[in-house]
């Protein structure tokens, strides 16, 4: 009878209902793909039997206050009616959210070949899969960005092996030619013989200090170099490193004036410390206006130890001290000079300093250049 079906009716609404709530709280959850499918799924088949359902009342009532035999006829077979309504659109629904998956299959296979294409493109996808297509779109920006820092790092090497080459060069040049020199006049005269030797040897020096310094570096990166610790008096090692640089000072007329707290003492690797201090005050005097002064300070705080090294001379541009640091780095008179190093002084300065847990920095204003260390002071 009708109550026997409005009943059915009921039965398989609050079934819908159950399972729709059921997918809702899902949401509350972390959402996948599957699970949103599921969601909207049930949805669909819960308004489409609710539809159905408020049809099917509204056609049992037209259909028993008519007197026509075809609606009776009809009215008698709604149950029928109503099952073969939702096969259909049963039949519709699942055949729509079958095809969907697929869809989304084809999304990722077209979103893929995206990623690895160098341009700007961004991948675009269908809602349910925005986390995947941020994921795909941070692939893409990964992607190019290590592109293009490979790309960097080959012109970078590109760039080293032209320096080596001019740096190695140049005085292996000068060494061979006066070799040669000296080769084919056995006759030379001995004072001129003894100056083309000097010559010789001092290039041959200067090449073998390059090579020191490359080799250096190397063992830095490769993170080989161990550093033998013990108690460093900083105060005397670097007034032992100004006195031993005072030469080169006195050349140019430029003097070194050091101040310095008491109590200076930390926990470090001595003859690597002297390395980078006389590489900064090697390199203080080298870009020092004649006759100026070169001052040196190391003061205590509660956990460190701050030494400035600084220099009057020309002002350093903004992009050549942001690279001050980079290997191979030479301002371009230095670089054209035959005196000039490798341009790993400075590198393996801040090498040592970061095995010693500490921080270089340098800064340029006023026709006046800044090398600031710090160090942790040793407990």
């Amino acid at each position: 009878g009708c109550n026997c079906k409005r009943h059915c009716y009921r039965t398989f609404g609050t079934y819908l209902a159950h399972e729709l709530i059921g997918g809702v709280l899902v949401l509350n959850k972390k959402i996948t793909t599957e699970k949103r499918l599921s969601v909207r799924l049930y949805l669909s088949l819960f308004i489409y039997a609710v539809v159905g359902y408020g049809l099917v009342v509204l056609l049992d009532y037209i259909f028993s206050k008519s007197d026509n035999s075809i609606l009776a006829w009809l009215h008698l077979r709604t149950d029928v009616i109503f099952i073969v309504y939702l096969i259909m659109g049963f039949v519709c629904i699942f055949n729509f959210f079958w095809k969907k998956p697929w869809g989304y299959l084809d999304e990722v296979i077209s979103a893929t070949q995206t990623v690895y294409e160098q341009n700007n493109h961004v991948v675009a996808l269908s809602d349910p899969l925005k986390e995947l297509e941020n994921q795909l779109n941070q692939i893409k920006m990964s992607v190019l960005l290590s592109k293009q820092a490979a790309k960097q790092a080959e012109d970078k090497k590109n760039e080293i092996i032209m320096y080596l080459a001019h740096d190695i060069r140049t005085p292996l040049t000068t060494v061979i030619g006066y070799l040669s020199l000296l080769h084919e006049t056995p006759d030379m005269p001995e004072k001129q013989k003894e100056k083309y030797v000097k010559v010789a040897l001092d290039k041959a020096d200067r090449l073998e200090k390059l090579i020191n310094e490359l080799f250096e570096i190397t063992k830095y990166n490769a993170h080989t170099v161990v550093l033998k610790r013990e108690i460093v008096d900083l105060h005397c090692l670097i007034a032992q490193v100004i006195d031993e640089i005072y030469p080169t000072l006195s050349a140019n007329g430029n003097t070194a004036v050091f101040t310095a707290d008491d109590d200076l003492s930390i926990n470090g690797d001595p003859e690597k410390l002297a390395r980078v201090f006389s590489n900064l005050l090697k390199n203080a005097a080298a870009y020092s206006y004649p006759q100026t002064e070169i001052s040196i300070s190391a003061k205590r705080s509660d956990r460190n130890i701050q030494i400035t090294f600084e220099n009057h001379g020309k002002t350093i541009a903004p992009e050549q001290l942001d690279s001050i640091f980079e290997k191979f780095s030479r301002l371009d008179e230095a670089r054209l000079s035959d005196t000039g190093g490798a341009g790993l002084g400075l590198s393996i300065s801040e090498e040592i300093i970061h095995l010693h847990g500490g921080t270089i920095t340098a800064s340029s204003e006023n026709e006046s250049i800044s090398f600031i260390i710090t160090l942790p002071i040793s407990s």
